[in-house]
């Protein structure tokens, strides 16, 4: 291991994206008097008659859910994007907009309300996958969407309204900006070396053996060199899939697996159930080959040093570019010693 990027500030490459980290490992050692987040670990009971996504129970617009036993999926009642708006553009100097059309849907991941991934096992977990996949193929058929989002905001730090275990799916008529990032330089490393940017990357972090915090056969989890969120975590299955409805059933089972031991690992750092943003990158559904997509998920926690500190992105990161200070390194090794 390099010792430079251990004691040293330094800015790191993120080759998905063609943006800049600034790594400031020497600021860890300041004292924290800043804001401290309020800690929420009750017990929650299995069916809350008051929740809207348990099972059974009635939702805002009047729908009755169903005695669901495992996932259960349905349109969002306060969609963001909507399939009925209607088609426009706004071309007048420097005002530019475009009309923009999609579903959003959410995913109930369990119908027991006090349960989040971490509580769940690799079976159940599984389900959650196929449900992924079930809405992906079926989502991006339709000839309106060329892109399919699954996502999950967990805990009440992240925004996450309700906190019966679930995500959410949104797909839209364009590519939003993270996802054209990644597929301009994915297509850019693929023309140029005929293989994947994801998979050659994942190579040389498996010989390096200093971000991987897990692996089985067929996935690995690590830290990406180029994080920015003090714990973040991706997980990159080893055969380069364009999208999640290639993999094969024991590749599944393996993502599931993967996911567990994460989430498990995340909820052990600091004894709390640990909030944070996942979100699965894949190939757009806009009827192209996209031989240069490899599909990868990625947490975004923000907690720092505690359960009660939270990494705030403010100042520099608004007005130059992200910055952290516990290394990738440093990360991947707490993390790792938890699985």
């Amino acid at each position: 291991m390099n010792s430079d990027l251990q004691d040293y500030p330094h800015k790191r490459f993120n080759v998905l994206t063609g943006e800049w980290v600034l790594v400031s490992p020497h600021r860890a050692k300041r004292p924290w008097q800043g804001q401290n987040e309020t800690v929420i670990n009750e017990l929650r009971p299995e069916h809350e008659p008051s929740c809207y996504l348990c099972a059974g129970n009635t939702r805002t617009n009047g729908e009755q859910n169903p005695e669901y036993k495992d996932v259960f999926v349905f349109t969002n009642d306060f969609a963001a994007l909507q399939t009925t708006s209607p088609k426009f553009s706004v071309n007048e100097g420097l005002f530019k907009a475009e009309s923009e059309r999609g579903i959003c849907k959410v995913i109930c991941f369990n119908p027991d309300h006090s349960k989040s991934l971490a509580d769940m096992n690799v079976e159940d977990i599984n389900k959650v996958i196929k449900a992924w996949q079930r809405e992906y193929r079926d989502l991006g058929s339709n000839d309106t969407i060329d892109y399919v989002q699954i996502f999950e905001n967990k805990g009440a730090v992240m925004g996450c309204s309700n906190p019966h275990p679930h995500g959410q799916i949104w797909s839209q008529s364009t590519l939003p900006n993270e996802v054209d990032k990644k597929d301009k330089q994915q297509q850019a490393y693929y023309n140029k070396n005929l293989t994947s940017l994801l998979g050659d990357y994942l190579t040389q972090e498996l010989e390096a053996k200093e971000r991987i915090i897990y692996e089985n056969e067929d996935f690995a989890v690590l830290t990406p060199f180029w994080a920015i969120w003090p714990f973040e975590a991706m997980i990159i299955p080893r055969k380069q899939h364009t999208n999640i409805t290639e993999i094969s059933e024991a590749e599944s089972l393996a993502f599931a697996d993967a996911i567990s031991k994460i989430t498990q690992a995340y909820d052990k750092l600091f004894e709390c159930s640990f909030p944070y943003s996942s979100g699965i990158h894949q190939a757009p559904t806009n009827g192209e080959p996209n031989n240069h997509w490899h599909w990868h998920m990625s947490f975004y926690p923000p907690l720092l040093r505690s359960a009660t500190v939270k990494k705030f992105m403010v100042g520099y990161e608004m007005f130059g570019s992200p910055q952290r200070d516990i290394t990738a390194e440093q990360a991947a090794e707490r993390l790792r010693g938890l699985i």
